[in-house]
């Protein structure tokens, strides 16, 4: 199968496919997966993120819904575009292709690991990448302007499932993003603001381009 039309920022062989998953596909996933988007293009100045792909699922996700009408808000206070999402259940075929999933919660992780695909070393929860990523020495990675991003991606994964078991988090709660469905907007938008805290270290980490001020 195919992947859906317009649901990544990338097209070409050379690419590195970034899966956010969350149980609805309507909140914290479709979140993180505009914030990536964004991110990436403001970091790399282009639209098509170098070759990183960026897209989104989940467990029990709403097929076709669109974006709950807060997540969109949160998006347009970062400046991201929320237009054109569209939400989808989490297949088999997203795990395959993916190089690297980012879960909103340790059941997430657990699931996506559950469904085999030899999933176990490219899945962590985000805040747990995080942490791991904030512990890489950004000079053993590849350089993006030699190398590529997309190797220099792939070689962020690879270093943080090596620390995965040296690296425990402070407590089960500190790898969660809690859900915001059916709350108001102060806590989207307070879920939006750990989302994106818990991603700039990531991009930093995968494009070697520090945020601009």
């Amino acid at each position: 199968m195919t992947a859906p039309e317009g649901r990544g920022i990338g097209g070409t062989e050379n690419t590195f496919r970034i899966l956010h998953v969350s149980t609805g596909n309507v909140c914290r996933s479709p979140i993180t997966e505009r914030l990536t988007r964004h991110a990436l293009s403001d970091r790399l100045g282009d639209p098509l993120g170098g070759g990183l792909i960026v897209e989104s699922a989940g467990t029990w996700g709403h097929e076709g819904a669109p974006m709950e009408a807060n997540a969109e808000l949160v998006l347009a206070d970062f400046g991201a575009d929320p237009s054109g999402f569209v939400g989808r259940e989490l297949l088999d075929e997203h795990v395959i292709r993916a190089d690297l999933v980012l879960t909103a919660t340790r059941d997430h992780r657990a699931q996506v690991i559950s469904m085999g695909h030899s999933a176990g070393l490219r899945t962590f929860t985000l805040k747990e990448f995080t942490r791991l990523v904030r512990a890489i020495d950004p000079a053993t990675l590849p350089d993006p302007l030699t190398d590529g991003v997309v190797e220099r991606a792939r070689a962020l994964v690879r270093a943080a499932a090596a620390l995965r078991g040296w690296l425990l988090a402070p407590s089960a709660e500190a790898d969660e993003v809690n859900d915001p469905y059916g709350a108001p907007i102060t806590f989207f938008r307070s879920i939006g603001d750990e989302i994106q805290q818990a991603l700039d270290p990531v991009v930093t980490a995968m494009t070697g381009v520090p945020t601009r001020r």
